[in-house]
C-alpha cells in the first residue's frame, strides 16, 4: 500500500465525515438541550433527500433543492416539537417511545409517497468531475461535501458563541434548571433547537442522497453512525460533533478498506474505550 492509497482513505474518510458532521451535530444539540434520545433524527435524513428528489423533478434545481428540503423538513420537527414532544413534559421514556413511532410512520409515509425503489440525485454538472491534487484525483463532489460542512459548520458555531439566542441555548445546556430561573425561554430554545437538528440532518439528507443513494431504510443505517457522533463527541457540543464525526467518518473508512469483515469493531470499538474512560464524551461537560 503505497502513500497514494492512505492520502485518498483519509480523504475520503474526512468527506464522509463531513456528511456525519451535518447529521451528528444537530443530533448532539437536541440531545443537549431536551435531554432526549430522538430515534426519528435519521428519517429527517431521509425525508429531506426525498424533498430534494421531489424539488429536483418539479424545478431541476439541484442548488434550490437543498434550501426547500432543509426548511421543509425544520416545520416538521418543529410541529412535531410543539405539538407532540412539549405535552409530554421532561418524561424521557414518553419521547423516546413517540420518536421511535414517528420513525417508523415517517418510513411507512416515504414508501406510501416515492415508493421503495432505489433512488439517486444526481449532482450538478459542475461537481460531476474530479480534480487532480498532488497527483491525487479527487472528487469534486466529496470536495463540495467537506466545504459546505465548514461553512454551516462555523456559522453555527458563531451563532451559538456570538448571539444572544446562542448564549440562552449554551446556559440551557448546561443547566436547564438554573436558565429557567434567569428568565429564559428554554421551551421557544428546545423548539428553535429542534428545528435547527432537522434542518441539519435535512441537508445531510440532500448530499448524503447525492453522494449514498435514497432508498427505504437509509434512515436506520444512519442512525447508529449519528449516535456515534454524539457519544464519542459529547451531547451539545458543535466542537464535539466535528471531532466525533471525523474519528468515525475516517474509523469506517479505513475499517472497510483494511478490515471489511471487521468494519463494525473497527467503528464501534473506539467508542466503547471513549466511553469507558469518560462517559460524557471527549467534549461532553460532567
Amino acid at each position: 500500500m503505497n502513500a497514494q492509497f492512505w492520502l485518498i482513505q483519509i480523504f475520503n474518510g474526512i468527506s464522509y465525515g463531513a456528511l456525519l458532521f451535518l447529521v451528528g451535530s444537530g443530533l448532539s444539540l437536541i440531545f443537549g438541550v431536551m435531554r432526549i434520545v430522538n430515534l426519528s433524527h435519521g428519517s429527517y435524513f431521509l425525508l429531506g433527500a426525498y424533498v430534494a428528489l421531489s424539488v429536483i423533478w418539479t424545478t431541476g434545481s439541484w442548488l434550490l433543492a437543498i434550501p426547500v428540503a432543509g426548511l421543509a423538513v425544520a416545520l416538521v420537527g418543529l410541529v412535531m416539537e410543539r405539538v407532540f414532544l412539549r405535552p409530554l413534559g421532561f418524561d424521557p421514556l414518553r419521547q423516546v417511545l413517540l420518536t421511535v413511532g414517528f420513525a417508523f410512520l415517517f418510513q411507512q409515509a416515504s414508501l406510501d409517497i416515492w415508493g421503495g425503489n432505489n433512488m439517486e440525485i444526481e449532482a450538478p454538472a459542475a461537481l460531476s468531475h474530479s480534480i487532480v491534487v498532488g497527483g491525487l484525483y479527487l472528487p469534486l463532489f466529496r470536495v463540495f461535501m467537506i466545504a459546505m460542512a465548514l461553512v454551516i459548520g462555523i456559522a453555527t458555531w458563531l451563532a451559538m458563541e456570538k448571539t444572544r439566542m446562542g448564549a440562552a441555548v449554551r446556559a440551557t445546556v448546561d443547566d436547564a434548571q438554573m436558565a429557567r430561573g434567569v428568565g429564559i425561554d428554554t421551551n421557544r430554545i428546545s423548539m428553535f433547537i429542534f428545528a435547527l437538528g432537522a434542518f441539519l440532518a435535512a441537508l445531510g439528507g440532500v448530499i448524503g442522497g447525492t453522494f449514498l443513494g435514497v432508498y427505504p431504510g437509509l434512515d436506520f443505517e444512519m442512525l447508529p453512525f449519528a449516535f456515534a457522533v454524539v457519544i464519542i463527541g459529547g451531547m451539545g457540543s458543535l466542537g464535539g460533533a466535528a471531532i466525533g464525526a471525523m474519528l468515525v467518518g475516517l474509523a469506517d473508512n479505513f475499517g472497510k478498506a483494511l478490515f471489511p469483515e471487521l468494519a463494525y469493531f473497527t467503528l464501534y470499538a473506539p467508542m466503547v474505550l471513549i466511553l469507558a474512560v469518560k462517559p460524557t464524551g471527549l467534549f461532553g461537560r460532567e
